[in-house]
């Protein structure tokens, strides 16, 4: 089961790395739009939807990555008070109680916002724009899965930690 857990936020991290370079991209895309449209009085609506859609990326597929590191927000009032035991139970109830159905939830309600997307090859409303909208919006869906593998390996790490009857 560890190896599992180990290969789960391997993937995890992995993917949290390769996401997390396109906040540099980001920067210097904003910087060309900026020097663009102010020095030489140019734009492209591509050009500054890309940013958006790095942005979007760099939320979403690093939502997984940012939980292997256990970075999310939560109240730590008692928690850091608990022991490993202790955290290892509030752990794995989060993960059942909170992470699960929050997953859920995003993949049954957004199935059919994706697959519409994709039904008619949705491209930018903006003229101009990127075309692949659709691509961009089943991120939606992977970040639930990417979430769930992470919780997955959370569990798995927490268990022997639960079943330790010191």
């Amino acid at each position: 089961m560890s190896r599992l857990a180990a290969g789960l936020e391997a993937f995890n991290r992995w993917v949290g790395r390769v996401v997390s370079w396109l906040t540099l991209a980001m920067v210097l895309t904003t910087f060309v739009v900026v020097l663009l449209r102010y020095g030489f009085d140019l734009g492209w609506i591509w050009l500054q939807e890309s940013v958006t859609v790095m942005h979007a990326l760099v939320f979403m597929l690093g939502a997984a990555y940012t939980l292997a590191d256990d970075e999310h927000v939560r109240v730590d009032i008692l928690y850091n008070r608990f022991g490993p035991r202790s955290r290892a139970l509030v752990n794995c109830l989060g993960v059942v109680f909170l992470l699960v159905p929050f997953c859920l939830l995003i993949l049954i309600t957004g199935w059919d916002y994706v697959v519409s997307a994709w039904a008619v090859r949705e491209g930018s409303p903006q003229a101009g724009g990127l075309p692949g909208v659709y691509l961009l919006k089943s991120i939606i869906l992977l970040m639930p899965v990417l979430l769930l593998l992470q919780g997955v390996s959370i569990f798995l790490q927490q268990l022997p930690l639960l079943m330790n009857r010191d």
